[in-house]
């Protein structure tokens, strides 16, 4: 049994490998530079990018199972989603696996609609958001300057996406499930902040803006998160930034409680309990020092 991982160099693709290699199956990655992947050995490297169909030609070929992704390098949704999903069918894979972005595009319904058994993978917060939107800021300054400190989320491991994914393309009993991951437990930023003193070692601060602050700083001043920013809504985004900060003021004001309800579903899945922020920032402490 042979599964292709999309995605293989990213954040999650990377710890599917994993994950799949120690299951012992046959893992083929898909990635836009083959040449600049570093994979482990043994792991059949092909070049292709999932917004171009046609760089996609025979990299399907005596594949099984397949991990997606539902967006491209600039976070935006796959616009060729039905292409994918023929691609798939004609060469015979049976199970994918589809990962999720913000929001939903072409990819989902198209896979949905088909032969594949698929399983969908909903993270509701990557815990390596932190480093992403964080990481230059605790370097350089030690000190966070963002709205509503105690906004509540149950933040994943992104080795736990990984390990959800493998499972569920090797294993039977996952066809036609969304699967929302969470972390074990919920945390505020300033939890995380305080996580990340004690693995850090050093003073980090939370400060609280308000939204006026917010607004100002972010908008009329122009400085970070820009990552953030970008991530969310595509690089270069798609509207002013004044609409995006509003965007995210209206998302971090409101109580979400599916992100910050601790679902189990980790441990269901991979019968192993999902891994603590704590755990994380350890992995990644060197990532917040000066």
């Amino acid at each position: 049994m042979t599964v292709l991982v999309t995605g293989a160099t990213g954040t999650v693709g990377g710890h599917t490998v994993q994950h799949l290699l120690r299951a012992g199956r046959k893992v083929r990655a898909l990635t836009r530079d083959p040449a600049r992947a570093r994979l482990p050995e043994g792991v059949d490297v092909v070049a292709g990018d999932l917004t171009d169909a046609a760089t996609l030609t025979g990299v399907f070929d005596g594949v099984t199972a397949v991990h997606l992704i539902n967006f491209g390098q600039d976070y935006r949704p796959l616009a060729n989603g039905q292409e994918i999903a023929d691609l798939l069918v004609r060469a015979g894979v049976r199970r994918v696996t589809v990962l999720g972005g913000w929001e939903e595009g072409t990819l989902e319904p198209a896979i949905r609609s088909s032969t594949l058994e698929w399983t969908d993978l909903k993270p509701i917060e990557f815990m390596s958001n932190t480093l992403t939107d964080w990481g230059e800021r605790l370097r350089t300054g030690g000190v966070i300057r963002e709205p509503y400190g105690n906004r509540k989320s149950a933040p994943v491991h992104e080795s736990d996406i990984g390990a959800v994914a493998a499972v569920a393309l090797t294993e039977d009993g996952h066809a036609g499930q969304t699967y929302a991951l969470t972390g074990p437990e919920v945390l505020t930023p300033r939890d995380k902040i305080r996580v990340l003193s004690e693995v850090t070692g050093r003073d980090l601060r939370f400060e609280e803006l308000t939204p006026d602050q917010t607004r100002k700083e972010w908008v009329e001043e122009g400085t970070p998160p820009d990552m953030l920013l970008f991530k969310v809504f595509g690089d270069p985004p798609r509207i002013g930034r004044r609409e995006m900060v509003d965007f995210l003021l209206r998302i971090y004001g409101t109580e979400h409680e599916v992100g910050s309800t601790p679902n189990g579903t980790v441990q269901k899945v991979t019968g192993r309990q999902a891994r603590t922020f704590a755990q994380w920032a350890r992995e990644h402490a060197d990532g917040f020092r000066a």
